[in-house]
């Protein structure tokens, strides 16, 4: 058997492994890590990977699968709140940057070369870009927003590029009727995929969800990602741009937060590889030898990118700042543009040494991008101070917030009996919600009347959705003691300040559940047992002052650990004290000897040594007493004396033998 790509892929890891922990003490990002790792592995120096094409592969299901989370952290409903961002500046920023460089190197090259090289230098890099939003949390601010719009813009509108050199290069072999033919059936496919993510999809995920297998869960995630993703592509489209409409559906499914948790570490490891992979690309020795040149030509790009994205988010009705910010954050060079930087070569559009330029200040661009975002507020705070200072203090109203942005809120896990009051109760109070359930038909159930979602709050990620960074109190509704552990750890750790309720089955748990960082923990059994004692002493006409006080002391000693002396004197008190005291409801019958006499003649006290509390005549509570008050048949009379008393009296209420 032959392991070579395994081999080269476990050098991979150890090189980057060994880069990223030198480069963390330094505060260097991880990115950067990952495309200096890729250098070192690259042909260029160590030589370590000979297999690059496998890694490509690879790097692209990274890109793929990168896309396709971000299409699940939006929707269908999500894309069309971006529609004008999407349109306006993802076509302006296109047009702008292609215009602007056909201008400056028509100077010095042919117009189709210069062309071609505006379509290069256009692309920004989706995976960098998205990969630094989703860490620092950024990617439903401002800018997150338009910078998605345009990336996404982008990869729309690379199968135009990509046809668009054979006709730059005068190779175009396809007809009118084959072009609108083509389009036609790939209008069909896109169609057809749509259709099925919006009837079929749910259905099957439904059925899915309900076998409650992991396994399967993320079987068929993958498989409808790299379906749709490999249908797209046979199409002319790319895989990326496939994965992110098979994320656009999924999202719309309420088991969206479940899939994520599943998909995310396979995402990591394969957008790794694709840093790592572009990493590889760089040419150490024609960078040496050609540094000057290659710092020119990264510097030029950055300014053109910077310069014409500026005017074109102003014109989408966002902020000087949030243009700024953008402006830093997409101002590199584009994983795709590799792509049509060979298709370049291949139609003569560009020069095998112009393209070896392009692809290390394109590299360099891609490395300094981490550094750029880091700093964009405070570079954009600088530039509005300096230059634009009519902006400085100017707002933004672009987009309404989405429907699940919490804050101040109870997080609701498990949807059970006790779930369902602590939401009616919140729901009745004001008070705003979210809810974490496991039972896919309770979320289907709940899911229109309901801030429900599907998945196991025991995950991080399922957590950060439910808004746990902004949450005030965690009630923890569910009896899983392993559950309730995770659950608590990761609170703790997203939102320290959170207030933790827990419920629990038994007191034995109290303990470790507070050690995790549990606020309160209220355990079943105690609990049923603390409500059974005080409706038996309650039955016995204990004071309910002196019930209440015994309750207090009891969960002291559980809740605190603490004992107290007075807690076993209370108890010799009610032994003591206990009463044959109760109440009784009779009912006067016909003919009885109590029928047509008046509580002021004195029968039910004087002789039988009971008093009449209330009287229940027809529909009616009579509670207001008097010596008129006259007994008709079918009263139930409401009575209050010792256990002998009430059986003697019964004789009265009885009809007449």
């Amino acid at each position: 058997m032959h392991f070579e790509l395994l081999q080269e892929l476990v050098a991979i890891f150890m090189i980057s492994i060994v880069v990223i922990l030198i480069c963390s003490k330094f505060k260097i990002p991880s990115i950067v890590a990952l495309l200096l790792a890729g250098i070192l592995c690259g042909p260029s120096a160590l030589k370590l990977v000979n297999n690059i094409e496998a890694a490509n592969t690879m790097a692209e299901v990274g890109v793929a699968l990168l896309l396709f989370t971000i299409g699940m952290e939006l929707s269908l409903k999500d894309l069309a709140r971006i529609k004008r961002p999407l349109l306006i500046g993802g076509f302006g920023q296109m047009t702008f940057t292609i215009l602007l460089i056909t201008a400056i190197f028509f100077m010095v090259t042919p117009w189709q070369q210069a062309v071609a090289f505006g379509c290069l230098v256009t692309l920004s890099s989706t995976a960098i870009v998205l990969s630094i939003f989703q860490q620092k949390a950024q990617s439903d601010s401002p800018h997150g927003r338009i910078c998605l719009a345009i990336l996404i813009f982008q990869d729309l509108i690379i199968v135009p590029i990509m046809l668009l050199f054979p006709l730059l290069s005068g190779k175009l072999d396809i007809s009118f009727e084959e072009s609108l033919l083509t389009l036609l059936k790939n209008s069909v496919i896109i169609i057809g995929i749509v259709f099925f993510g919006k009837f079929v999809l749910p259905k099957l995920m439904f059925a899915v969800v309900k076998t409650r297998s992991r396994e399967l869960m993320l079987m068929t995630t993958l498989g409808f990602c790299f379906s749709v993703a490999l249908i797209t592509a046979s199409i002319g489209l790319s895989l990326s741009l496939g994965a992110f409409i098979a994320g656009l559906l999924l999202a719309e499914s309420e088991y969206s937060i479940s899939v994520m948790e599943n998909v995310l570490p396979f995402k990591e490891i394969f957008t790794s590889i694709f840093f790592i992979t572009v990493g590889m690309l760089l040419d150490l020795n024609f960078f040496v030898h050609h540094i000057l040149l290659v710092l020119f030509v990264a510097t030029l790009i950055f300014l053109i990118k910077f310069t014409t994205i500026i005017p074109v988010i102003k014109m989408t009705g966002y902020s000087m700042r949030t243009a700024l910010i953008s402006a830093f954050s997409m101002s590199q060079i584009g994983e795709f543009s590799f792509v049509l930087a060979g298709h370049a070569v291949a139609f003569k559009l560009m020069t095998d040494e112009g393209y070896q330029v392009f692809l290390a200040a394109s590299i360099l661009t891609m490395l300094l991008t981490p550094y750029f975002i880091n700093n964009a507020p405070k570079f954009s705070s600088l530039i509005l101070s300096r230059i634009f200072k009519k902006y400085e203090h100017e707002t933004e109203d672009i987009l309404p917030e989405k429907n699940n942005d919490f804050k101040d809120h109870i997080i609701i896990i498990g949807f059970g009996i006790g779930g369902k009051n602590l939401a009616k109760v919140a729901k009745e109070s004001g008070i705003s919600y979210a809810i974490s359930e496991l039972n896919p038909d309770t979320v289907k159930r709940y899911k229109a009347t309901e801030p429900i979602f599907h998945g196991d709050a025991s995950y991080p990620l399922i957590l950060e959705h439910l808004g746990i960074e902004k949450a005030r109190v965690l009630a923890i509704m569910v009896s899983d003691p392993t559950g309730s552990r995770a659950i608590i750890t990761h609170a703790k750790k997203l939102n320290p300040r959170i207030h933790v309720v827990v419920r629990t089955r038994f007191l034995s748990e109290i303990s470790g559940l507070k050690e995790l960082g549990a606020d309160d923990v209220i355990p079943e059994e105690f609990e049923t047992s603390i409500e059974v004692f005080a409706k038996v002493l309650n039955y016995f006409l204990i004071p309910k002052q002196q019930i209440e006080q015994y309750i207090q002391q009891i969960r002291k000693e559980v809740y605190s650990g603490t004992r107290t002396t007075e807690i076993n004197s209370n108890l010799q008190a009610i032994k003591n004290d206990l009463p044959n005291l109760q109440f009784a409801s009779l009912k006067v019958e016909a003919d009885s000897k109590l029928l047509g006499t008046k509580l002021g003649d004195g029968m039910l006290r004087n002789e039988y040594k009971v008093n009449v509390v209330a009287v229940h005549r027809g529909s009616d509570d009579i509670t207001e007493l008097n010596p008129q008050t006259e007994f008709f048949e079918n009263d139930i009379v409401y009575l209050f004396g010792t256990q002998d008393a009430i059986i003697h009296v019964q004789e009265v209420f009885l009809k007449k033998k």
